[in-house]
């Protein structure tokens, strides 16, 4: 029998029959239901999730559940490999009898090892929108919605207020919502809403305004590497995100890879802010535009593009080009910097 993470590996994300619910509870229950025993912050939202995650983990003194991840599958779990080869032999056995998807497993194997571990308090980051999303079987004392930008329209809907009540809809009748502003604050009636972010979900959660949220960070959020900056933005408003906090260092090289069913002009445009050369290059992801289609695209964005397919002999380009004292940006999908994770030298 293959390693779990192997067999975790070779299982596709996306269900076959549709998005929803029932076969995630029923996993749950022949497990015991784990998740009864966590108290939860649940995380939504389009950008900085995993980040607000970890950081709320830390201030709750409990563990986070992430996705996706670049270092390695441990990240999820924020466990090390044979910690979570352990978490998925506890599930596989009934996983496979119900055929769960992947994520439904690794969401499964979070709930059930952070609950051995004797893991009291966890923040749980959504997947996919919320409402239909594997990890819609907490019941979440606080909800974080970090923000909300165009993405999965095929699923989620087509504006922000549908996408919006998509992900909002895992706030029970009970929990405590926490919003960066008022804009989606009607699609919560009868809610304690508070205004804020990772820090007043904090606040909610464990009853107090005297709390300060702990530092914590994740390979590919905003991850300065010497001259070398990498972030997974993959959204317009991501990037926006993202560019505000770019060290003004100049004339950035550009290396990206982008999925097909993202904003791909919107978030070209914006990225052709900071700089004038762009490597487009491709990510493990099936869904991720070939270099070549990506480079064709970009043409119209930046004045020097250049196609290179494998993304450790685009990086290398790219450092390339910058010289010694220039700096790289390594974006557009989350998917490309786990492919890169290991990827340090600066030639």
């Amino acid at each position: 029998m293959p390693s779990s993470t192997r067999w975790v590996e070779s299982l596709s994300p996306w269900p076959e029959d549709g998005f929803g619910l029932e076969r995630m509870k029923e996993l749950l229950a022949r497990l015991g239901n784990p998740q009864r025993q966590l108290d939860t912050i649940h995380v939504v939202g389009t950008k900085g999730k995993s980040t607000a995650a970890r950081r709320l983990a830390a201030t709750i003194g409990g563990r986070a559940y992430t996705s996706p991840h670049v270092s390695g599958w441990q990240e999820r779990l924020q466990t090390d490999p044979a910690g979570f080869e352990r978490a998925v032999e506890r599930v596989r056995p009934a996983a496979e009898e119900l055929g769960a998807t992947q994520f439904e497993i690794l969401t499964a194997a979070a709930f059930a090892d952070f609950a051995a571990d004797g893991v009291r308090a966890a923040a749980v980051e959504a997947g996919l929108g919320g409402r239909l999303d594997a990890t819609n079987v907490v019941d979440a004392r606080v909800v974080l919605l970090t923000n909300v930008g165009l993405e999965h329209t095929e699923v989620l809907g087509e504006t922000r207020e549908e996408i919006a009540a998509e992900k909002l809809a895992v706030a029970g009748p009970d929990a405590i919502v926490v919003l960066p502003d008022e804009e989606f604050a009607h699609l919560v009636p009868g809610r304690d809403v508070r205004l804020g972010g990772a820090r007043e979900a904090a606040r909610a959660f464990l009853g107090s305004d005297d709390v300060e949220l702990a530092e914590a960070s994740l390979p590919g959020r905003f991850e300065v590497r010497g001259r070398e900056i990498r972030d997974g933005a993959h959204t317009p408003e991501a990037v926006d995100w993202l560019l505000e906090r770019l060290p003004a260092a100049g004339d950035y090289v550009v290396v990206a890879s982008i999925l097909r069913d993202k904003d791909v002009a919107g978030i070209l445009e914006r990225l052709a802010r900071v700089g004038s050369t762009l490597v487009a290059t491709g990510s493990p992801n099936e869904r991720a535009l070939p270099a070549a289609e990506l480079a064709t695209l970009a043409v119209s964005h930046f004045p020097h593009v250049e196609a290179i397919a494998d993304p450790h002999a685009a990086r290398a380009r790219a450092l390339e080009l910058a010289g010694p004292a220039g700096g790289v940006l390594v974006t557009g999908s989350l998917y490309l910097l786990a492919e890169l994770h290991g990827d340090n030298s600066c030639p």
